[in-house]
């Protein structure tokens, strides 16, 4: 069995669990780039509602591929595979939260690719749920976030020096991984700009309506625009 040292941790490991681990930083480090642009969108929702929905739409595939990722190595180490095993189980902490992680993110862009598809007129319940999901995982996704960033940058720094990924093969697969997967997230980010129209259009009606002076009325169950 193949087995890799140097930068990859303290002890001898197997280069698949290293080939695994640097994909894994790979995806986390794009998804800390993403989500760094969308929470600067968050600030104005609707004055950057176009942005918000593009990265949002963009982030569901790279998203899907972290999940596999970070699923196949937890399917490894729960049913024993040895080298899996060797490399050991995330902090406790991590591992308890992660969970949490998974459902929150995948109620959270799932609910944000509904409330594009329903449009404003038929949101509220959709906002709710989405909101609420923002919340729960911005709350345990900064825990991961702060366990992981270390290890996150300095994995994908080795996956990207040529002589570090000479020791662990198919850097091209999980560089074509990660390329087809942004390709298909901006491929929905564009189509997002044609199914956001009526969010758009409500906007714009809002905002003529409020400079002819007249009163613009929201009820609690009723939000602007989604956060995505």
């Amino acid at each position: 069995m193949a087995q890799v040292t140097a930068t990859d941790g303290p002890d001898t490991i197997d280069v698949g669990v290293v080939a695994n681990s640097r994909l894994t930083a790979s995806i986390g480090a794009i998804l800390l780039v993403a989500l760094f642009v969308e929470g600067i969108t968050v600030i104005d929702v609707n004055g950057m509602f176009a942005l918000h929905a593009f990265v949002g739409m963009l982030l569901i595939p790279v998203a899907v591929l972290k999940l596999c990722s970070t699923g196949y190595r937890f399917w490894k180490y729960y049913t024993g595979d040895p080298a899996y095993r060797r490399k050991g189980p995330p902090h406790i902490i991590l591992r308890v939260t992660a969970p949490v992680v998974v459902v929150s993110t995948i109620a959270l862009l799932g609910t944000g690719a509904a409330l594009l598809a329903v449009g404003p007129n038929n949101s509220d319940t959709w906002v709710t749920v989405h909101q609420a999901s923002f919340i729960v995982w911005v709350s345990v996704t900064t825990i991961h976030v702060l366990g992981h960033i270390i290890e996150t940058w300095r994995l994908t720094g080795d996956d990207l020096r040529s002589t570090s990924t000479a020791a662990v093969p198919r850097a091209g697969l999980r560089r074509g991984l990660l390329l087809i997967s942004l390709v298909v997230g901006v491929g929905l980010g564009v189509a997002s700009l044609g199914w956001n129209h009526d969010w758009a259009n409500r906007r714009r009606d809002r905002r003529d309506g409020a400079g002819r002076g007249a009163v613009v009325v929201s009820t609690p169950t009723r939000v602007e625009v989604p956060l995505i």
